[in-house]
């Protein structure tokens, strides 16, 4: 379990990992599962290691700039339980912003981007363009769009 632990914290230095990131990792080494369990156990005792942290930091450094889906599927991947991901989300995004209020934060933000100041008549490769870059971040790129271009249009009527 010794040099389980110390493997641990020698990659514990450079980043954060999920629980089950250095399960696969000391697996991978060739750690026995006997040695694994107590050893995560001890650094989590000691708070070395902890998914919510993870998470969290995942979460703080993906905001403004990532839709919900592209974090959770980055959460995913690293073996966070779905139940964790949500909870730590409700508490760290700040409810203050509503949907609208971050729909128009994203919508001045594609404008100022791509240099824009309506949503209507957009040729097809600037449209394309800023889809793909919603659907990069997590967005539903057309919902967006259609969104946008209706309340430009009651806008100017």
């Amino acid at each position: 379990m010794n040099k389980c632990y110390e493997y641990f914290l020698r990659l514990l230095t450079r980043r954060e990992y999920s629980a089950a990131e250095l399960q696969k990792k000391a697996t991978e080494k060739g750690f026995p599962p006997e040695d694994i369990t107590p050893a995560l156990e001890q650094l989590q005792n000691y708070d070395y290691q902890s998914d919510r942290r993870l998470v969290s930091g995942l979460i703080t450094a993906a905001e403004g700039k990532y839709g919900k889906s592209v974090v959770w599927r980055k959460c995913y991947t690293k073996g966070i339980n779905r139940d964790l991901f949500e909870e730590i989300w409700s508490a760290t995004i700040p409810e203050a912003d509503s949907p609208e209020e971050q729909w128009q934060e994203l919508r001045e933000k594609v404008q100022r981007r791509y240099k824009i100041t309506s949503f209507q008549n957009l040729d097809p490769k600037t449209k394309g363009k800023i889809a793909n870059f919603l659907q990069y971040r997590g967005f539903k790129p057309w919902e967006m769009l259609n969104l946008w271009q209706q309340e430009d249009h009651d806008r100017e009527s």
